[in-house]
């Protein structure tokens, strides 16, 4: 039994593990979104609260650091006004951080990465993210930093899916 559970672990991160220059496919769940962002509804059944766990397991899973939370609705509200659940969630892997920023300082302001749940009016929440497919296509990085530029962009990609799935 134990032997099947470790098996079952390394099969499931095997998989998790893409390869820097494979893409990582969004969730169905996901569409592209005005102003370069992508948005992931939740899937039926998962709420904000799992969603919000499914992204934290799935970033320590990947080794990902969650570096900050602001819980942006609660300071509305905390200041009098009304506002519909709203957070950001923000990643990073600092070794690789401090890699692109070496090689331009324009990285900074991408740092660190951030992913933002937002509940609509009618109650349904979304996951939503800058599009990196776009920001990698814009960048003009050497050889030795593509393959980690993708790596941040397929896991930040595997973490918001995981949240609008409700997954590891």
């Amino acid at each position: 039994m134990k032997k099947l559970l470790i098996s079952s672990l390394l099969l499931i991160g095997f998989s998790l593990n893409v390869q820097a220059t494979e893409m990582f496919k969004l969730s169905s769940q996901c569409e592209p979104e005005a102003m370069n962002m992508i948005k992931c509804k939740l899937s039926d059944g998962v709420s904000s609260d799992d969603a919000i766990e499914s992204m934290k397991l799935r970033a320590n899973f990947l080794n990902f650091k969650l570096v900050g939370h602001m819980p942006l609705s609660e300071q509305v509200v905390s200041m009098g006004g009304k506002s519909n659940r709203m957070e950001i969630f923000q990643f990073c892997d600092a070794m690789i951080a401090a890699q692109m920023v070496r090689h331009s300082m324009a990285f900074a302001g991408y740092l660190p990465c951030r992913i933002s749940l937002v509940e609509d009016d009618a109650g349904q929440a979304w996951l939503i993210t800058l599009n990196m497919d776009s920001t990698m296509s814009d960048a003009s990085l050497p050889k030795e930093l593509q393959g980690l530029g993708m790596k941040v962009r397929n896991n930040i990609y595997s973490i918001m899916s995981a949240g609008a799935e409700g997954d590891l």
